[in-house]
């Protein structure tokens, strides 16, 4: 086991108000963080991750209990000792002026200067490094207000990087990227963590990527339940249903997913294979549909083919009509406006045909 980086000792969050009163958010908490581990916190809002965080780094002070930053007490550090061990990125965005790229990654040498802050020759090699491992160099000299959010984010990891700590907390990394930028700064938080063997704590609400790039989750759910263990862990169990437990979604632990479809009332058949198939079944459950390939008496029967090398899906029940269309945006048109009416018979023995409104 690598060596534990944080330790909470029955950890207690939360706020005191202005008569001494206390409002918990969580209580008893008992969380371990290692060296090259990356562990996302995950949650609803408004169920404290901030607060988490903020007693995590010391930003605010615990309820009651312990945290441990590399076996000493996080709050008898002093600040240039906790900023040797300890860097945060936060969500917000800094107004650096005209400061350059490379300069920006250089202010986290600050806790390895002197007073004058000149950067010494290892300093400087240090940011140098920090640049190299975010895959930033050329971003060096420019100015950091020209930077896109994708860009921006890397050099602020980079800054990061630079005080070499032995944790990195970072409030949502992903938060004003699109798609492919995501994927790529958690690519490279995973990287560094393995790298450079740092302990890597991230909060997100990007669950496919927390799922797929965390070696661990620590969950938060509403009532100051932390659920901890790996993705697949609290899949399995049943954490992600108990934490997001609201009506009209659901938690599919097949896919890793949550599903928004309306919940099914009919039931499907469908016939083929493959990624056509994976894709037709998704679009199918969309429009509030059951897919199986062994429904008996199903409202609907869906068989994928191919037309002139095109795939196409016929929809019909056995024994009644059925219409072809070229594309799944037209089948689930069909099914959506009403054009195509499938009845459930289940549900009405009598309604055991396609019907056909309007022209076709």
């Amino acid at each position: 086991m690598s060596a534990t980086i944080l330790q909470t000792e029955a950890l207690s969050i939360g706020y005191t108000g202005r008569q001494g009163a206390s409002r918990v958010i969580a209580a008893n908490l008992h969380l371990r963080l290692h060296a090259g581990e990356v562990v996302c916190l995950l949650g609803p809002n408004g169920v404290g991750k901030s607060t988490l965080l903020r007693t995590l780094v010391r930003m605010q002070p615990p309820l009651a209990g312990r945290v441990w930053l590399d076996g000493a007490d996080l709050c008898t550090l002093p600040p240039r000792e906790l900023a040797r061990r300890l860097s945060v990125v936060l969500t917000e965005r800094i107004e650096v002026g005209q400061l350059s790229a490379y300069a920006l990654v250089a202010l986290g040498r600050h806790p390895h200067t002197d007073w004058t802050g000149r950067l010494s020759p290892r300093d400087e090699e240090v940011v140098r490094w920090a640049l190299e491992a975010v895959d930033a160099v050329s971003l060096a000299h420019r100015q950091v207000h020209e930077l896109s959010d994708g860009e921006r984010q890397r050099i602020m990891v980079a800054r990061a990087l630079a005080q070499e700590p032995l944790l990195m907390v970072l409030d949502e990394p992903t938060a004003f990227l699109d798609l492919p930028r995501r994927v790529e700064m958690m690519r490279l938080l995973r990287r560094l963590a393995r790298e450079t063997n740092r302990a890597l704590l991230l909060s997100t609400h990007d669950l496919d990527l927390a799922l797929r790039s965390a070696d661990a989750l620590w969950l938060l759910a509403p009532g100051g339940v932390l659920h901890s263990g790996a993705p697949e862990d609290l899949v399995l169990g049943g954490a992600f249903e108990a934490t997001f437990a609201s009506d009209g979604i659901a938690f599919d632990r097949r896919h890793g997913s949550f599903q928004v479809h309306p919940p099914a009332q009919r039931r499907a058949n469908l016939v083929g294979d493959g990624l056509i198939a994976l894709w037709t079944a998704r679009a199918l459950e969309r429009a509030g549909y059951t897919v199986g390939a062994d429904h008996t008496a199903p409202a609907l029967l869906v068989t994928i083919s191919d037309d002139a090398g095109r795939p196409c899906w016929e929809l019909g029940v056995p024994g009644g009509s059925s219409r072809k269309v070229g594309s799944l945006h037209a089948l689930t048109a069909l099914l959506r406006t009403g054009h195509m009416v499938v009845a459930d018979p289940a549900a009405d023995p009598k309604l055991d045909r396609m019907e056909e409104r309007g022209s076709q």
